[in-house]
C-alpha cells in the first residue's frame, strides 16, 4: 500500500523509539516511578519488559520458521534480569535493541518465524516482527515519558502505520465474532481511514479510500476520529475515550476490547 514502511524504515524506527525510551528512563527521577499506562508497574518493570522483549524476539527471529516459540528464546526470556542502576540499565537496553536489530538485519524481511498472531492478517515473518516491535517501542516510550509527566505525541509515520498494524495484528482473526455483525471505522486527521469488519467469519481490517467512504455495504456501527497518534494510544488503552471523537454505538468498542476469540 502507498506509504507503507519499508523494512529499513522499520529498523530505523525501532532504533529511534528505543532511543526515546532510554532517554525517558535516563531523565526519570527514579526507576521506582509508577507507569500510568501499565498499572502496577514501575519504570524499572517497564524497562525490563521492553529489553527482555527485544532479546526474546531476537531469539525468535534468529531461530527461523517454527510452530512454537523456540525453547532457547523462552528460557532466555524467563531468565532476564535487568541491572538496577540507571546507567547500567540504559546500557543494557541499548544492547537489547542492538541484539534485536542485528537478528532482523541478518534475517531480512521475509524469513518465517513463530509469532503469536498466527490467525491475524499480519505475516509470520521477521518483517512482521519488526513492524510490531516498532509499535511496542513507540507505545512504551510514551509510557516512560508519561511516567515522568513529559509525554510526547507519537511520530506521524509511526502512528499512521500503528493504526493499521494494530487492527491487522491485534484485532484481525478467524475466530467468530459472538455478537451481531458490524464494522468499526477509524479516521485519522492526517487523511487516512481504516475499517474493521466483524462477523461469524472473524475480524478483517482494510484501508478505506481517502474520503473514508466505500468501506463496503452498510455503515459502521461506530466510528472513531482523532490524530493517528491519538487513535493508536486509544487502541492500546493509553488514553480515555473522551480523548477521541466517537460517533455511533460506543458500547461496541467495549465489546471489541472484551472479545477473546476462541481458538
Amino acid at each position: 500500500m502507498e506509504d507503507d514502511l519499508e523494512f529499513s524504515g522499520l529498523l530505523r524506527l525501532i532504533d529511534e523509539r528505543s532511543g526515546a525510551f532510554r532517554e525517558a528512563v535516563a531523565a526519570a527521577p527514579g526507576l521506582d516511578a509508577r507507569v500510568p499506562g501499565c498499572p502496577g508497574w514501575t519504570l524499572f518493570d517497564l524497562a525490563e519488559h521492553l529489553g527482555g522483549g527485544d532479546r526474546f524476539w531476537a531469539g525468535v527471529v534468529g531461530a527461523g520458521p517454527a510452530d512454537v516459540p523456540p525453547a532457547e528464546a523462552v528460557v532466555a526470556r524467563a531468565a532476564v534480569a535487568a541491572p538496577r542502576g540507571a546507567e547500567a540499565l540504559t546500557a543494557w537496553l541499548a544492547e537489547s535493541t542492538e541484539l534485536l536489530l542485528g537478528a532482523l538485519r541478518e534475517a531480512g524481511p521475509g524469513r518465517g518465524c513463530w509469532t503469536w498472531w498466527d490467525r491475524s492478517q499480519s505475516p509470520r515473518t521477521s518483517g512482521g516482527v519488526a513492524r510490531h516491535r516498532v509499535q511496542e517501542s513507540a507505545v512504551h516510550a510514551y509510557d516512560a515519558q508519561l511516567a515522568r509527566d513529559a509525554p510526547r505525541p507519537l511520530p506521524r509515520e509511526v502512528a499512521l502505520d500503528g493504526v493499521d498494524e494494530f487492527l491487522s495484528t491485534c484485532c484481525a482473526t478467524t475466530g467468530a465474532w459472538p455478537h451481531e455483525p458490524t464494522a468499526f471505522d477509524f479516521h485519522a486527521a492526517e487523511g487516512r481511514s481504516w475499517r474493521l469488519t466483524v462477523d461469524g467469519d472473524g475480524a478483517r481490517a482494510a484501508r478505506l479510500p481517502a474520503d473514508g467512504a466505500g468501506g463496503g455495504p452498510g455503515a459502521a456501527g461506530v466510528s472513531v476520529r482523532g490524530t493517528a497518534g491519538e487513535l493508536v494510544l486509544f487502541l492500546y488503552d493509553r488514553i480515555p475515550a473522551d480523548s477521541v471523537a466517537i460517533d455511533g454505538d460506543a458500547g461496541l468498542l467495549d465489546l471489541l476490547r472484551a472479545w477473546e476469540p476462541e481458538e
